[in-house]
């Protein structure tokens, strides 16, 4: 039987291609968001996806999401760390509750989910941990110095567990995407696209959402069990660590 992989912010954006791409891979997909039940609803419908609906910053919702996903579907063996959020403004203008927002989501969520499937994966000696992180994790933003501390602190917990996890056959590694064609990037005005961040970008383009996605399906795959601890850059070349 195919295996689980449960997707955390996994029907739009980055995480809707990684779904599907996991699917196409052969996984039975289990793909979590938090809010727009609308988009929700239409993306389990056009994909044959199941969705669950729960916040991961919320440890108790985790857990009771992660129970019924196992008791309906079978044991998450792969999980993607894939949901995250902005709320930007210069330091000296952000509030607590800005900071405490993006930290509990992007980087406390990353905990919530991967220690409620931790203990299983450890069981049956096998597991994928896949976080996506970001550019801006590696190298810091203007503007950004709660995302920018969340998705380097994924980076750490992603080395430090990776250390626990490689004798029980579990693997846990990153992606750092750079500037991906989402929804929220293309927002932005075109102006500024053109002539700001994509000349900041070696080849020339923002990346596709399914470009990270191949870049998780193999990670998740039996033939990336040698690789962990890492962080894949994909970013156009744009940053290099």
């Amino acid at each position: 039987m195919s295996r689980v992989a449960l997707v955390t912010g996994g029907t739009r954006g980055i995480g809707a291609a990684i779904s599907i791409a996991l699917k196409a891979a052969g996984y039975r997909v289990v793909a979590n968001y938090a809010g727009n039940e609308e988009k929700a609803k239409v993306f389990a419908e056009e994909t044959g996806i199941q969705v669950r609906r729960w916040d991961v910053s919320n440890y108790q919702a985790c857990a009771d999401g992660i129970a019924e996903i196992e008791a309906a579907v079978g044991p998450v063996e792969v999980l993607v760390n894939n949901a995250g959020i902005t709320r930007d403004a210069m330091f000296h203008k952000m509030t607590p509750q800005q900071w405490n927002e993006v930290i509990g989501t992007n980087l406390t969520g990353v905990f919530n989910m991967t220690h409620t499937v931790w203990s299983g994966m450890r069981d049956r000696s096998f597991g994928r941990v896949i976080t996506i992180s970001s550019i801006n994790g590696q190298k810091g933003q203007v503007g950004q110095a709660n995302y920018s501390a969340a998705k380097a602190g994924d980076l750490g917990f992603t080395k430090a567990l990776a250390q626990e996890g490689a004798a029980k056959g579990i693997t846990v590694n990153a992606v750092c995407p750079g500037y991906i064609a989402t929804e929220m990037v293309l927002a932005v005005p075109e102006k500024v696209l053109n002539e700001r961040i994509i000349p900041q970008i070696p080849v020339g383009r923002l990346g596709q959402p399914e470009e990270i996605a191949r870049v998780v399906v193999f990670l998740a795959s039996d033939e990336a069990g040698f690789i962990t601890g890492s962080t894949i850059s994909a970013n156009g070349g744009q940053f290099f660590v």
